[in-house]
């Protein structure tokens, strides 16, 4: 897996090691895309398969709180994810929507 922008730095000695690494990887030009809600909400299903506490989501997704709890309420309205006992859980509806998004994104 890539490392974020984000995180770029610390990963990477200098920026024009950052710059070496995603043109060797990506072609001619530094290619950075932002995720779309969409992939964003699919990352939560994913990490929340099995269950996953807010702190786990918000690192494996690499959210900030306010963001991931933006998307754990909306997710939650279109019950594609429950919560329970502090844990939250992708629905049966959570897996064919993250299944759908999958089949799309091909």
């Amino acid at each position: 897996m890539l490392p974020t922008k984000r995180y770029a730095l610390i990963y990477f000695e200098s920026v024009d090691s950052y710059k070496d690494y995603f043109e060797s990887t990506v072609g001619e030009e530094l290619v950075l895309k932002r995720r779309s809600r969409t992939d964003i909400a699919v990352d939560i299903l994913r990490v929340a398969m099995n269950g996953a506490k807010k702190t786990h989501i918000v690192y494996e997704v690499n959210l900030n709180f306010n963001i991931a709890q933006k998307y754990l309420e909306m997710l939650k309205e279109k019950e594609l994810i429950r919560h329970e006992n502090g844990v939250f859980i992708t629905t049966d509806k959570g897996k064919v929507f993250q299944e759908m998004a999958k089949e799309l994104k091909l």
